[in-house]
């Protein structure tokens, strides 16, 4: 089966779920699953995928999985028992056909937030093997370690030992074994300018670092379940302050706009977070903003780690690096480009949060062609309460 430990996700959706049961153990929420990949037709997966979804709610947390989680210093107690009795439960997730839209497949995930933010990562992983496996089944590998090969010598030739780069692309990775023989080969190769992978089981498995802190979701609830809409960045980024009191200090900078994220990341925050992250909009736009940012709240950017994920390969690592390395401290998660480049076009697929306790929740991307099938009443009302203008005419969203 392709999932076969629950620690085979991203480190984030655990520090999410801790937030999630000391804050907001009662909300409840929707995901909706969406494929961007134009002519892809997923429907003869679909028993296949159902089949990797109930072994997925089969599985347990294993003794020792769990003692590495409690050796993670920001994992509390209370969640690790949490954790010890968790399942993921398949009543909370359908999988149907529909013809001619979103690749034949529907997914949607309904019910407790703290019982359903385990699905995302696992059930996009199976979405992209399950399609790789019947499309590609014999995949030129040999191609895949050429293209790895040249990524490995391009980073290590690079002058500086400070330029370093890590795993980010656990959900949309060829296939589970082609990651963690990737992972491998990047720590014997890379050494120390491998930094580490967002993958739990496999930064357990090679004694790597577990690399994340907040997604997209987490800021999206809290556009539901803060005090005020206008408010829900600023509650979102002092919420997770108090539950991890300075630990996983990296603010994500675009769920309603960089803009405004700036008009909220005020001197207490620009001082209190280690730094922020780039996913969505030009990354250089992106780092000259942020640092034009905290020159003006008077805070040294060059102590602030400034984390790019975006569609990122290793030239344009190398170019953002190059730009602002003097100025801050960049890092690079590189996702698919790492984890689903053997010559094949990868799959562009997406789970996002929709709805929490009842009400539409919804995320501005800076690149407007990633935005979902939100709301669009609520879209219009997120514009406006956070100032963002609708896109030109010629960006879809």
């Amino acid at each position: 089966m392709i999932i076969q430990s629950l620690l085979d996700t991203d480190l984030y959706k655990f520090t999410m779920m801790q937030v999630v049961l000391h804050h907001f153990p009662g909300a409840m929420v929707e995901y909706r699953f969406k494929c961007r990949s134009s002519d892809v037709d997923l429907t003869p997966m679909l028993p296949r995928i159902r089949e990797e979804i109930r072994h997925l709610c089969s599985l347990r947390f294993l003794p020792e999985e769990l003692d590495y989680l409690r050796s993670l210093r920001f994992m509390k107690g209370d969640f690790i028992d949490l954790l010890r009795l968790f399942q993921l439960d398949e009543g909370f997730i359908q999988v149907r056909h529909v013809p001619h839209v979103n690749g034949g497949v529907d997914i949607a995930i309904r019910g407790p937030w703290l019982h359903t933010i385990l699905f995302e990562v696992p059930v996009l992983a199976i979405v992209s093997e399950s399609y790789f496996d019947h499309t590609q089944p014999r995949p030129d590998y040999d191609e895949g370690l050429r293209r790895l090969s040249d990524k490995v010598a391009a980073v290590n030739a690079h002058s500086d030992p400070a330029f370093k780069i890590s795993d980010f692309g656990t959900r949309r990775r060829f296939s589970r074994d082609w990651q963690r023989r990737l992972v491998s080969i990047l720590k014997e190769r890379m050494q120390e300018r491998f930094v580490g992978t967002s993958n739990v089981m496999l930064a357990r498995e090679f004694d790597l670092i577990p690399l994340g802190t907040m997604a997209h979701e987490y800021l999206q609830a809290c556009q539901a379940v803060g005090p005020r809409l206008r408010d829900s960045q600023k509650f979102a980024f002092d919420t997770w302050a108090k539950e991890y009191r300075g630990d996983l200090g990296i603010a994500l900078t675009d769920i309603c706009g960089v803009d405004a994220f700036l008009r909220d990341f005020d001197l207490f925050f620009c001082k209190l977070f280690d730094g922020v992250r780039h996913d969505s909009g030009d990354p250089f736009e992106w780092g000259e903003k942020l640092l034009a940012h905290y020159e003006h709240m008077r805070v040294d950017a060059r102590n602030k780690s400034f984390v790019f994920s975006d569609s990122l390969n290793i030239p344009l690592c190398v170019q953002l690096y190059e730009r602002f390395h003097t100025r801050c401290r960049p890092a690079f998660g590189i996702g698919t480009d790492l984890t689903n480049d053997l010559g094949y076009r990868a799959l562009q697929v997406v789970i996002k949060m929709t709805r929490c306790n009842g009400q539409p929740v919804a995320k501005i991307s800076d690149t407007p062609e990633k935005t979902m099938d939100y709301d669009p009443s609520y879209m219009a009302y997120l514009r406006q309460v956070f100032e963002v203008s609708e896109p030109f005419p010629d960006s879809a969203e």
